[in-house]
């Protein structure tokens, strides 16, 4: 029998939303000064010109167009990682985070912070792999969706030329239903991809609420603390369970276990969904779940043992 309410922590989205914004008024396109204000907002959070960033309905449409607005071949992805990236690119080679071989690539794919692990490439590191393949004519392409809970390793900054950041909003403000994102770049790649979704790249709603919720500083720098006191909770929990902690960012928690397929049933059988993973199958990954729904996790967590 199916539970009465799932706890789904099977996402890396904050439990606490941001909810800054009144009733909108969805009753018109948005105008270019709207989506400009937008970008402006987000801009100024990633530290980066205005020109330099362009809204798209979320990171996931971004991403595939990539290797239309590039016009790369052969991709090689820092695995493992999100899935859609080998998706979205014809040729592909998987690369080993710790030595990457740039051999025939025209375009290197890597997620920073990495999804399912947490992986961090260091700044200084990712700018190294940027020139590397700007000397070769290649693109970089790092995502960032993850990056907004600890923003000093981010690289948006910097990105142009052959150096393509993504960055999404429904993560770090725990709003996915918005569909938001943008593409950070040099003013050519974003001159095509504005060329490829059109001159209504998203919602009056989500350009509204992603330029009250970028321009909120103060809840920006309180979630972050937040986040941080959450996830040592949640490792705590994990570890009292049994499970070994092998990674995570700062919105969710990758976890080992012998038995991560049994622990995985059990858990949904009382309600909790997780995230497991067919390639490495001692693995779940935790959201973090809403402060009222912790409880809920602790005794389902307490049952496994």
């Amino acid at each position: 029998m199916a539970p009465a309410r799932w706890v789904d922590l099977s996402t890396g989205v904050n439990p606490v939303p941001w909810a800054g914004d009144g009733a909108l008024d969805d009753s018109c396109l948005p105008d270019p000064e709207t989506t400009a204000a937008l970008e402006a907002a987000a801009a100024a959070m990633f530290g980066v010109a205005a020109d330099h960033v362009a809204a798209v309905p979320g990171t996931e449409i971004a991403l595939r167009l990539l290797p239309i607005i590039t016009g790369a071949g052969q991709a090689g992805i820092v695995s493992p990682t999100y899935g859609s990236h080998e998706q979205a690119w014809g040729r592909v080679r998987r690369l080993s985070r710790a030595e990457i071989d740039l051999t025939g690539l025209d375009a290197v794919v890597l997620g920073n912070p990495n999804n399912p692990d947490g992986a961090v490439m260091a700044r200084d590191a990712v700018l190294d792999l940027a020139e590397r393949m700007e000397r070769r004519n290649g693109w970089l392409i790092v995502d960032e969706a993850f990056a907004d809970a600890t923003p000093d390793i981010s690289v948006a900054g910097r990105a142009s030329g052959r150096l393509i950041v993504l960055r999404s909003f429904g993560k770090f403000f725990g709003r996915p239903g918005v569909r938001l994102g943008f593409v950070i770049g040099g003013r050519e790649v974003l001159a095509r991809l504005r060329n490829l979704v059109g001159e209504w790249p998203v919602s009056t709603q989500a350009a509204i609420v992603g330029a009250g919720a970028y321009a909120d500083r103060a809840w920006h720098q309180a979630v972050r603390a937040r986040l941080a006191e959450d996830t040592k909770l949640l490792d705590q929990d994990l570890t009292e369970a049994g499970f070994k902690v092998v990674g995570g960012t700062g919105l969710f928690r990758l976890a080992a276990h012998d038995r991560a397929g049994d622990r995985f049933r059990r858990l949904a059988e009382q309600g909790i969904l997780t995230r497991p993973f067919a390639e490495q199958p001692s693995w779940l990954r935790f959201g973090l779940p809403k402060p009222e729904d912790r409880p809920r996790l602790v005794a389902a967590l307490k049952a496994l043992s």
